[in-house]
C-alpha cells in the first residue's frame, strides 16, 4: 500500500475527530481519507426516534467538522462500503472495532466482501478504554463478577488519547452522498449533539461536579451525574479522554467515576463473551421463572401511572428527556420485574426505544442485574422498595414534583408516602410488600 492511495474511514460509534485511534492509523497509511457513514436499517429500525434524532444531529456536527465532506449512504454495509471504497480506488477501509453481536457479524461480512476486491480491512481501537475480550483471568477465562474485573481492568491500563483532529488528513470529496435526513419529530428535549458539546459537558463537570460526584450521582433531585452517556454511546467522546483527565486524581469522586466507566466496560465484556445475553437470561435458571402476562399493567408502567411517585417520575422523565437518572432506572426496573412480575426484556425494549443513550450491552445487562438473572452472586433478594428509595434519594421530593405535576401541591418528602392523593393521581397498582413475597416465592421454585 502506498501513501498516495486513498483509504476510507467508516464512522460508526465514533462520531468525533479528536482522540480517534482509527483516524490516526488511517493517516499513517494515506494522507487522503474518505469519511463514510452508512445508514443501516438493521440498526435504525429498533433504535427509537430520540436516538435517531440525536444521531442525525451528531452526523450534522461531524459533517461541519469535515467541511461538508461526510459521505452518507444507505443500505447493506457489505454492499455500500465496498461500493464507496471502489469508487475512490481505496486501498483499505479503517474502522473502530464494533464489539456488539450484530456489529461483529456485519463487520465479518464487510471484511469478506472487501477482500474479494483486494481492499484491506483495518480495525484500530474500539468504543472502550480496553477492548472487550482483552481482560481475562490468568487462565484465560472471562470474569463473571465486577469487582475482580475492575481490579484486572485497572491493572491492565489503557492507551493515552490519540492526537488527532480534522486537519490530520486531507478529506476526500465524496463522489456522491445523501443528505443527512431530517430528524424525526420527538417530544423529548434532547441534549446538544456532537463532539464539541460532549467536551463542553465533560469539562464543565470536571470543573464543578467531580468533587461531589460520589454522593450526588445517586440523587435524582440534583444535577450530580456527568450526563455523558449519550456522548459515550455515539462516540462523541472516548472514555480514554475522560480517564486521561482523571489520571492521578485520587479524590473520591474521581475514583467513583472511574468505577462507573469500568461498569460500562464490564457489561461490554460480558456481551462479547456471551452475545446471547442481549436477548436471553445470563443465568439459565431464570428460563424457568414464571412471569405474568398483563399488557395493561405494562402500559401503565410505560406511561408513569403506577401510583408510586418515584416510579412515575422516572418513567415520565424518560418520555420528556430521552434519559433517566441511573438510580431511578434501577427503581423502575425493579418495580416492573418484581412488583408487576413482567419479564425484564419488555422493559429493556421500552428503554431502548426511548433512551437517547440506549446502549445494548449496558441496557440489557443492567436490566438483568436488577432482574437477578445477570452477573451477580446473590442478586434476587435485591428488591427495591419504591417508597423508601424515594425517601432516601429524593428526600425533599423535588425530583417527583418536577416530573409529576399532579403532586406539586404536596410538600417535602410526604410526596413519597401520600396520605391523601389528588384525584387525578392514581392509587398504587400493586402492594409492594405482598408482591415482594410473590417474587421471592417464584424465585424459590427455580432454585429449590
Amino acid at each position: 500500500m502506498t501513501r498516495e492511495a486513498p483509504v476510507v474511514l467508516w464512522f460508526r460509534r465514533d462520531l468525533r475527530l479528536g482522540d480517534h485511534a482509527a483516524l490516526l492509523e488511517a493517516s499513517k497509511h494515506s494522507k487522503h481519507v474518505l469519511a463514510l457513514y452508512v445508514l443501516d436499517e438493521a440498526l435504525l429500525k429498533p433504535g427509537g426516534a430520540p436516538r435517531e434524532a440525536f444521531l442525525y444531529g451528531c452526523l450534522e456536527k461531524l459533517d461541519e467538522q469535515l467541511g461538508g465532506r461526510l459521505m452518507l449512504v444507505r443500505g447493506d454495509p457489505a454492499v455500500e462500503v465496498v461500493r464507496a471504497a471502489k469508487k475512490i480506488g481505496a486501498a483499505a477501509v479503517h474502522v473502530s472495532a464494533d464489539t456488539g453481536p450484530y456489529g461483529r457479524r456485519r463487520d465479518a461480512s464487510v471484511a469478506k466482501a472487501l477482500a474479494e476486491h483486494n481492499i484491506d480491512w483495518v480495525e484500530t481501537g474500539s468504543p472502550y478504554a480496553v477492548t472487550p475480550g482483552r481482560v481475562t483471568k490468568p487462565d484465560g477465562d472471562p470474569y463473571r463478577v465486577f469487582t475482580p474485573f475492575h481490579r484486572a481492568w485497572t491493572a491492565r491500563g489503557w492507551h493515552s488519547p490519540a492526537d488527532t483532529g480534522p486537519s490530520l488528513v486531507d478529506w476526500v470529496e465524496p463522489p456522491k452522498s445523501l443528505k443527512i435526513p431530517r430528524a424525526p419529530q420527538v417530544s423529548a428535549t434532547l441534549p446538544e449533539p456532537g463532539e464539541q458539546a460532549a467536551l463542553d459537558v465533560w469539562h464543565a463537570f470536571l470543573d464543578d461536579g467531580i468533587e461531589t460526584y460520589d454522593e450526588d450521582r445517586d440523587r435524582p433531585d440534583r444535577e450530580g451525574t456527568t450526563r455523558l452517556s449519550p456522548y459515550l454511546r455515539w462516540g462523541n467522546i472516548h472514555p480514554r479522554t475522560i480517564l486521561a483527565d482523571l489520571a492521578g486524581d485520587d479524590r473520591v469522586g474521581a475514583k467513583s467515576l472511574r468505577s462507573e466507566i469500568c461498569w460500562r466496560e464490564f457489561h461490554a465484556d460480558v456481551l462479547w463473551h456471551r452475545p446471547e445475553t442481549a436477548r436471553k437470561n445470563y443465568d439459565k435458571r431464570f428460563d424457568g421463572m414464571r412471569h405474568d402476562d398483563d399488557p395493561e399493567a405494562f402500559e401503565r408502567w410505560c406511561a408513569g401511572r403506577t401510583g408510586y411517585p418515584i416510579v412515575d417520575a422516572g418513567m415520565r422523565q424518560l418520555l420528556a428527556e430521552g434519559w433517566m437518572h441511573n438510580r431511578v432506572r434501577m427503581v423502575v426496573a425493579s418495580f416492573l420485574v418484581k412488583d408487576l412480575h413482567l419479564p425484564w426484556w419488555l422493559g429493556a425494549r421500552h428503554f431502548m426505544k426511548h433512551l437517547v443513550d440506549g446502549d445494548l450491552a449496558s441496557n440489557q445487562l443492567n436490566w438483568q442485574w436488577v432482574a437477578g438473572c445477570g452477573t451477580d452472586a446473590a442478586p434476587y433478594f435485591r428488591i427495591f422498595n419504591p417508597t423508601t428509595q424515594g425517601e432516601k434519594f429524593d428526600p425533599n421530593g423535588d425530583y417527583v414534583r418536577k416530573y409529576v405535576p399532579e403532586l406539586r401541591s404536596v410538600g417535602g418528602k410526604a410526596v413519597h408516602k401520600l396520605k391523601e392523593r389528588p384525584k387525578e393521581y392514581p392509587e398504587p397498582m400493586a402492594d409492594h410488600a405482598h408482591e415482594r413475597q410473590v417474587s421471592l416465592e417464584r424465585y424459590g421454585k427455580i432454585t429449590s
